[in-house]
This record gives structure tokens, sequence and C-alpha cells, in this order.
């Protein structure tokens, strides 16, 4: 779960992290109100859960309320990267004298969190790993013995040569971790970590995504999901009980099992197609799932084929069956579909497919094959 920027920034101030002063707003007049109580010159930033923001024209520098007022008014609508901007961050404007990059992700291989720092700050740090991987520090921690000062200390020492701004950037690397163990985050950056001329150390951006299998213990964060920003197909596919990912290509995959999932993808692109989503109906064997992953997959304009790759062991085949049967009886699909269902009650399915002359299959290799040609891909 992804959230906004002025969400994050929230979440910083409860662990001690210093960030400018700010406030959300959602009309151009009171983003005028806001600037005039802060004062000061002020940023107008767009709040959507994509980056390059400032690249598209969503963040703005305004000497003074009328010009916050103009930039509120031209930002709040605007598309960036199909994303509609409906909220505005009003934020203090900070002088910078240098920007460096601090975030923390999980190291699935490893199976630690991992600490990413570089002086390299204000642009994707994917565009720094690619042009300058040398500007790019990492360091591994032990999640039984958590973070300690001087691990946060070494880290800094890659940003700063002054151990006055060491000292600082190390107490917020200690607090970053914080945040990110504490919230169950997949991801806690600051992007830019700035220094000011009068040598202070703040982080003027915050970046927070949640991992799912954690909100039922953060009720609080939960609340604070954006509806409007998120992929309806998504959405809907969380509702229903489906793991869904919706991606760029043209292979429907609907499979039961996140491992075998990801195997299906794989053969997808091995064999020249491009998978459309990762969707695993887990295994459950209630039909009516089936009919909410085709419901699902059909909204995308560019699938040209669906299959269906099932291993049977606590799912039902004949189940699977009967919902892709249901499925096609309710929405008369145009999108072809090849099916390989294995396992239990696989006989009993083959005989409830036997009336929809679905093509089918008995390998992996063989259904994706079969879905790539079918699509007419090759």
């Amino acid at each position: 779960m992804k959230i906004h920027e002025y969400q994050a920034k929230e979440i910083f101030a409860k662990h001690g992290i210093q960030v400018p002063p700010g406030e959300v707003v959602t009309n151009a007049e009171d983003a005028r109100v806001v600037a005039e109580r802060i004062g000061k010159p002020v940023m107008v930033k767009s709040q959507v859960h994509v980056g390059g923001r400032g690249k598209a024209g969503g963040i703005k520098y305004c000497e003074n309320a009328d010009v916050a007022y103009q930039n509120a008014k031209s930002i709040l609508g605007m598309d960036i990267k199909g994303l509609t901007v409906k909220k505005v961050l009003i934020t203090e404007a900070v002088n910078i004298t240098s920007e460096s990059y601090v975030g923390i992700i999980i190291d699935r291989a490893a199976k630690k969190p991992v600490f990413m720092v570089s002086p390299a700050g204000g642009i994707d740090i994917e565009q720094v790993a690619a042009e300058t991987p040398e500007k790019i520090f990492k360091r591994h921690i032990d999640p039984l013995l958590g973070m300690s000062m001087y691990e946060a200390r070494g880290l800094a020492y890659k940003l700063y040569d002054d151990p006055k701004l060491v000292n600082q950037a190390a107490k917020i690397i200690m607090q970053l971790y914080d945040v990110f163990m504490s919230n169950d985050c997949s991801l806690a950056e600051i992007n830019p970590l700035i220094t000011t001329p009068e040598g202070k150390v703040w982080a003027i951006d915050a970046k927070i995504n949640i991992d799912d299998n954690g909100l039922f213990r953060h009720k609080e964060i939960e609340a604070l999901r954006d509806m409007d920003a998120e992929e309806k197909s998504e959405m809907d596919a969380r509702d229903a009980g489906l793991s869904f990912v919706k991606l760029d290509g043209n292979i429907g995959c609907i499979v039961n099992g996140a491992g075998l999932a990801m195997a299906t993808m794989d053969l997808v692109k091995y064999y020249g197609g491009q998978p459309a989503n990762f969707l695993d109906i887990g295994g459950s064997s209630n039909p009516e799932k089936v009919v909410s992953a085709m419901q699902i997959i059909l909204r995308d304009p560019n699938v040209k084929a669906i299959l269906f790759n099932i291993f049977g062991g606590i799912t039902r085949c004949d189940d699977v069956a009967n919902g892709i049967v249901e499925a096609i009886n309710r929405m008369k699909p145009s999108v072809p579909i090849v099916v390989r269902l294995t396992g239990t009650n696989e006989d009993e399915a083959r005989e409830i497919l036997k009336s929809t002359n679905l093509p089918a299959a008995t390998t992996m290799d063989g259904v994706v094959k079969k879905a790539i040609e079918i699509a007419g891909i090759n």
C-alpha cells in the first residue's frame, strides 16, 4: 500500500524526523491561505502515487501567497502519468546546500532490511544506479539486533565529511529504521535529504510503502489509503480475495499459487509473449473467485488471450472448471481462452469443460505456447 508524501511526513514527524511545516489542500484559495500563514516562500507539491512529479511540472517554488495560488490552480487537475492531481501540499521552502538519498527496503535474498544511501540525491535512485552505481552504498541490518548508531554513522559518513552533519544524518537514519520496522514498511525513503546553509539536515520529501500483509496491525495507516489513486482492478481483486498485479502485457494469466504464477509469467516471456498480470486465485476452490478473476482480466483492452494454469492440490480442478463455465456464460468473452487443469479432480474438470470447446493443454509449456499461438503474437 502506498501513501502520499504529506501522510508519510506525518509519520516521520511522529518518529522525530524533522520535516518542513506544511498543509495539504484541495483548492487554490486554500493554498493561498496556507502560504500566507507560513509567511515565507513555499513549495506547491502535487500529491500523487508516482515519481517524477517535478519533471512533470507538479512541484513549484512560490515566492509569495499569490504565486502559490496561481501554481496550485495550475497543478490541481493536472494529469501526471495517468493520475489526476486532487491534492497539493503547501510546505515551507528550504534553502538547499546539498541533496542526498537515504532509503531502506527488504532484501529478500539476504532476508534482511538493507539501507541504501547516496550523495547523489534529488533524482530517481534507479537513475543513479544505472549511471553512477559507485555512488550508492548499502548496508544490511540484522533484524534481531536492530540498527546501531555506529552503523548509522558509517552510512552518514558516506554522505558528509562534516561530523556535525554526520551526527544529524545518523540520528535521522536511526529514526528512519524505526519508521520502517514499526510500521511494517516495504519501503521508507528520503529523497532528498538536504543540508541548509545554516548546517541543518532536513527530510524535505518522504515516501513510504506499507506491506499489505502487515496492515491488520495498523488500522490507522490502512485508513490513509487513497482509493482514487489505486488501480480499480487491483482494488476489486483485493475485495475478491485475489492476489493481483496489473502489468503491461498481452497474455492474461490465471493461476493458483504465487510460485506457479511467477513461473507461468516467466514462460510467457520465454516464448515471446508478455504477461498482462500476476493473478493468484490461491488455494480456494470457490468458483466465484474464477468468475471475479475473469471479470478483472477482461477489463484490460491489451489482453489478447487468457491462460489458466491450475495445478490442483487443495484447489479442486472441477470447481475451477465450474467457475470457467460460469464466467463464459455470464460474460461471453471474445478473447480466446486456453486451459491447463492438472491435479485433484482433473478428469471431472475435463468433463465439465467439454461443452466449452476450449483449447486444453496438459503441460505448462503447452498451455503457454498455445496461448501465445491463439493470441496471434508469433
